[in-house]
């Protein structure tokens, strides 16, 4: 576990880097400010793209998105730079300040104001041995459509067996505001998990406090409700949650889940459930109810997930082994169930969308489009907690015609798995470890109506190398319409005061 006095030293390395590169830039002030009347003269273009990070080349963005800061690869080899944004006839030059380009918040906004449907175009000019060196040009597109303007995640330390603090936050990806919904500081610094939001609604939502003070915590409108989710007939909590789009009911797994290390699979860990089940939670009568579909011991049922119209409940289904011993051999499959809201009724039949029997695969994490066009899923070869597989990637489904495609737009080497829907259905936020292997951090995408997928981005940061010295993973990010304006000492004061609303198993 890296310690503050790591992290501090690597943050001293960036620090000494970047001075030597502002060095390098401050000693040609002068000659670019001969040139500040104009644009200097071009000796030359080059024939190769300009390389930068985070790569924002060619990708497609919001027009409600914050300012794109990025940097050129090997940043260090050119004395001075700069950038040239154009839109719609519109301008802006920015100078290359510690060896990044930063675009001001109201010159991004000017820019952006009415592009909807536009494209950008990004030129870069850098000064090399006294010599200005021009790239080629490379293009954003602005989407017609807006994305959800927060997002919503834990940060946690990509560990294994401990932690310290922990915390599920907001950030506004309009701007660069970031603030705590809960954190563990004053629980104990306990666990806490798996939030989750109504139809993207930042007044309807859940998480779970595990150990101390243990309870899920439901915040409905400007109401906090401890329940103690416990029941004689279930084998464990609640877990992995889904909101019904009415809001009256939840999906959730229960899980006997399990961990083991690995000494030479480049996987590193594993976890696992010993056995696992799916219920459906009634929020107004506080009692738990499910079907022998849903509730068989020769069956693995989990990760839950309700249709946008909400009769219909998608779940991963895997035949029972013995477990760790036959961990690879597992495969969930991703099967479907009807549900009658009114009558609190599910179907008989079980329908088999994606047959892991057949296919060789395993499927985690079903997430519907709310227009309920498309369903993302993430497949790896066995198991169901891919955020620890390396092979995980993205899959789309198309729920007219059951047909699925890879995403091979938005998958990497390195690990993709959890991902979820802006309100809209024409965005996606996913986690990925493309940049090291190590931690997860939050990418975007559109989807147009067709289920065609643009070239992911990295969401925006203030500074360059954030993702670099940040020690923290970027868990489970859920897109929602607006800010949550309880605090985290709103959910943690119910926590430690409130025994909890004991709820029922309705056999």
């Amino acid at each position: 576990m890296m310690t503050d006095t790591m992290r501090y030293g690597i943050k001293r390395l960036f620090r000494r880097h970047r001075m030597m590169c502002l060095a390098g830039w401050l000693g040609a002030v002068w000659a670019f400010s001969a040139c500040s009347d104009g644009d200097p003269r071009i000796s030359r273009t080059r024939d190769d793209a300009p390389v930068i990070f985070p790569d924002y080349a060619d990708v497609t963005i919001p027009y409600n998105i914050a300012p794109l800061c990025f940097s050129l690869a090997d940043s260090c080899d050119y004395e001075q730079a700069f950038a040239v944004f154009e839109l719609d006839g519109k301008t802006a030059k920015v100078n290359a300040q510690n060896k990044q380009f930063t675009i001001s918040a109201r010159d991004w906004k000017k820019l952006l104001d009415r592009a909807a449907g536009k494209t950008m175009q990004i030129t870069l000019t850098v000064r090399i041995n006294r010599e200005w060196v021009r790239y080629p040009a490379f293009t954003i597109h602005v989407a017609e459509e807006p994305v959800d303007p927060y997002i919503a995640y834990r940060l946690i330390e990509p560990g294994y067996e401990v932690w310290s603090e922990m915390g599920i936050y907001q950030r506004n990806v309009e701007n660069f505001d970031e603030s705590a919904i809960a954190t563990n500081i004053h629980t104990n610094y306990n666990c806490m998990n798996c939030h989750s939001f109504c139809m993207q609604n930042p007044e309807k939502m859940l998480f779970h406090y595990r150990a101390s003070f243990a309870g899920t915590m439901l915040l409905d409108g400007n109401r906090i409700e401890k329940l103690n989710t416990k029941t004689p007939e279930t084998m464990s909590a609640l877990v992995y949650p889904s909101w019904h789009p009415s809001g009256k009911y939840v999906a959730f797994s229960v899980n006997n889940t399990k961990q083991a290390f690995h000494t030479t699979d480049p996987n590193r860990i594993e976890v696992f459930d010993l056995a696992s089940d799916v219920v459906v939670y009634d929020v107004a009568r506080h009692e738990i109810i499910t079907t022998p579909p849903l509730f068989s011991p020769s069956v693995f049922e989990t990760f839950p997930t309700f249709s946008p119209d909400g009769r219909t409940l998608y779940f991963c289904s895997a035949d029972s082994v013995e477990m760790p011993q036959a961990y690879t051999s597992i495969k969930y499959s991703l099967c479907a169930i009807s549900f009658d809201p009114e009558m609190r009724r599910f179907g008989t039949a079980v329908d088999t969308l994606y047959n892991a029997k057949k296919l060789k695969k395993s499927v985690s994490f079903p997430r519907i489009s709310p227009d309920g066009k498309f369903l993302i899923f993430t497949l790896a070869g066995y198991g169901n907690f891919s955020i620890w597989h390396k092979d995980a990637d993205l899959y789309l489904l198309h729920l007219d015609n059951h047909r699925i495609t890879p995403l091979e737009t938005l998958n990497s080497d390195e690990t993709e798995s959890y991902h979820s829907w802006s309100s809209n259905s024409r965005w996606v936020v996913f986690s990925s470890r493309r940049i090291d292997g190590l931690y997860t951090r939050p990418y975007f995408a559109h989807v147009d109506e067709l289920g065609q997928v643009s070239k992911p981005f990295l969401l925006p940061q203030k500074e360059v190398d954030f993702y670099l010295l940040f020690t923290k993973s970027y868990n489970v990010p859920e897109f929602i319409t607006g800010k949550v304006r309880k605090s985290s000492y709103n959910f943690s004061r119910k926590a430690i005061h409130d025994d909890g609303v004991n709820i029922t198993f309705k056999q």
